[in-house]
């Protein structure tokens, strides 16, 4: 007998503790050369600092930091030194997460090939598990990618106990399009410029108590920006104290008034400058108090939103405090297509809409499936399915999830996570046709956000039981008389007529025989006259 898996309650996703912003910088030709020389020169020590810290692996430790920090200090300047260790340690950091998930993803095409290559040939597979292979040819090349994947494993694994990462500057798949050009449509000189602006560094952490935060790039309230520069480029300074002062004011246009509240009372901003080839850029990053995350009830008191995220676009409805749905459902489609920069632009702005009609709404909280598919991409669990494969890798599931909780923050609104076990299958089953009307389609995704939504509130995702059919009325007819919309009072409850409720007694029989008798004889005036006769005694 198969056992379910009890569902994950739903929970209060917490807001963003973190801020960032980013404008562009107008730079002159020779601000573009001492910033790019500057960049490269912090560039290329980040480059041996990384080394070494790879080359420590699991032995690194504070003293080993300190180490890393002097040897960079009378290359650069302490704050730079500090600068550059923190990025490369998180560099490290990072890359050895995606070495372990890359063991799990591992794991897990390994023991999908081996549970298929058990079965016989031809066997057929079920919702829940894959079947056998399809021939023998296919299952003896299984058999031998599984001795791949059994070796891949062995190395990952090795490297992970070692402490090994491999990282590379810049990123690996820019290294790798330099032996590709013709294929990514670039010269020789084109993909140059690019790996030398991915190269660069010009980060400093903010610090507070210091003058407007940060004392290596600075950015006064009138909008000035200066740079720190190190001691082997002092000649370049323009400024007294080793600063190079850039001419064009910055401008925050985005969170302009929050930052600088901050750099008035010289709290932290860190600041980040990135060379995208033809333009540069400013990133101010600071932290802030976490938003008060509320209790799951008082975030539901108003009802809520249900978000069903797809391939194309958010099927969302709106659903009252009992788990009702409340006027049409609406879509908010994006493309995922192009290049990254495009595929942001798209989320960002399908979630700005998103968020504008839940707050028209009245809702408090926004239900979203708590999706991850980090072991679903494995090629080795849905085989042939390409288009299926390619549509769970490029959907940016925590990406979207991170945007769309920093946006809510900002709106007063608040993120509900909930399992997303069988929402669309159920969704489908019990709300699609109820609620498809000759007026409305309702598709399966808008099912899944009534799902999603009553999951979140804590109801059960199937609706209410009708009655047989039979018990609705008296064997397929009105439990009572109704009066036509000319009589007064109508609306009024009227009293209980004692007797049984039956239409299938012979007229002039039974408690409702005067109205029956007149539904006999005239037929469409019947309920008028029944009650003429009824109210006689009223009025007299």
């Amino acid at each position: 007998m198969a056992v379910l898996r009890a569902l994950a309650a739903p929970f209060v996703v917490p807001g963003p503790a973190g801020v960032a912003v980013r404008t562009r910088l107008r730079l002159s030709g020779v601000e573009e050369r001492v910033l790019g020389e500057v960049g490269g020169w912090l560039g290329s020590l980040a480059s041996g600092d990384l080394a070494v810290r790879c080359r420590d692996g699991l032995k690194h430790d504070a003293e080993r930091w300190a180490v890393r920090k002097r040897a960079l200090t009378g290359r650069s300047s302490s704050r730079w030194a500090g600068s550059i260790t923190k990025a490369t340690h998180d560099q490290w950091t990072l890359a050895r997460r995606g070495l372990a998930a890359h063991i799990r993803g591992l794991e897990a095409g390994i023991a999908t090939v081996r549970h298929r290559l058990s079965l016989p040939v031809g066997e057929k597979g079920t919702r829940r598990a894959p079947g056998g292979y399809r021939s023998r040819r296919e299952w003896h090349a299984k058999s031998r990618r599984l001795t791949v994947l059994e070796a891949r494993h062995a190395r990952a694994v090795a490297d992970w106990r070692a402490g090994r990462v491999r990282v590379v500057r810049g990123g690996r798949r820019l290294a790798h399009t330099r032996h590709h050009l013709p294929e990514a449509r670039l010269t020789e000189v084109e993909w140059r410029r690019r790996w030398v602006a991915a190269r660069l560094f010009l980060s400093a952490d903010g610090e507070s108590g210091k003058r407007y935060g940060n004392e290596t790039i600075r950015i006064t309230p009138e909008g000035q920006p200066s740079v720190k520069l190190p001691a082997p480029l002092a000649h370049l300074a323009n400024a007294p104290h080793g600063r190079f002062l850039l001419q064009q004011p910055v401008i925050f246009s985005y969170r302009g008034v929050e930052w600088a509240d901050r750099i008035a009372g010289n709290r932290a901003v860190a600041y980040t400058i990135h060379h995208d080839t033809d333009r540069w850029y400013v990133t101010a990053a600071w932290q802030r108090k976490a938003v008060p995350v509320l209790p799951l009830g008082a975030a539901l008191a108003a009802g809520c939103v249900g978000v069903d995220m797809n391939d194309d676009h958010l099927a969302a409805w709106h659903l009252d405090v009992h788990g009702n749905p409340v006027g049409e459902p609406h879509r908010f489609c994006y493309d995922l297509t192009g290049t990254a920069r495009h595929r942001d632009a798209q989320i960002r702005h399908a979630l700005t809409r998103l968020l504008h009609w839940a707050r028209q709404c009245g809702v408090k909280a926004i239900a979203v499936e708590d999706l991850d598919f980090e072991r679903e991409k494995t090629r080795e669990k849905h085989g042939r399915r390409k288009r299926f494969r390619r549509l769970i890798s490029r959907f940016p599931t925590a990406k979207l999830r991170a945007r769309l909780v920093s946006m809510a923050a900002e709106h007063d609104l608040t993120i509900v996570a909930v399992d997303p076990a069988c929402t669309s299958r159920w969704g489908a089953q019990h709300w699609q046709k109820p609620l498809t009307t000759p007026r409305r389609t309702t598709t399966r995704h808008d099912a899944a956000s009534i799902a999603i939504g009553r999951r979140a509130q804590g109801h059960p995702v199937r609706r209410r039981t009708a009655p047989p059919r039979a018990h609705q009325s008296d064997v397929h007819g009105h439990r009572t008389a109704q009066a036509p919309p000319d009589i007064p009072g109508r609306e009024e409850p009227r009293p209980r007529i004692p007797g049984p409720r039956t239409r299938s007694a012979p007229p002039g029989h039974g408690a409702n025989a005067g109205y029956q008798n007149a539904q006999h004889r005239s037929g469409r005036s019947a309920e008028h006259e029944y009650w003429q006769q009824d109210s006689l005694p009223l009025g007299l």
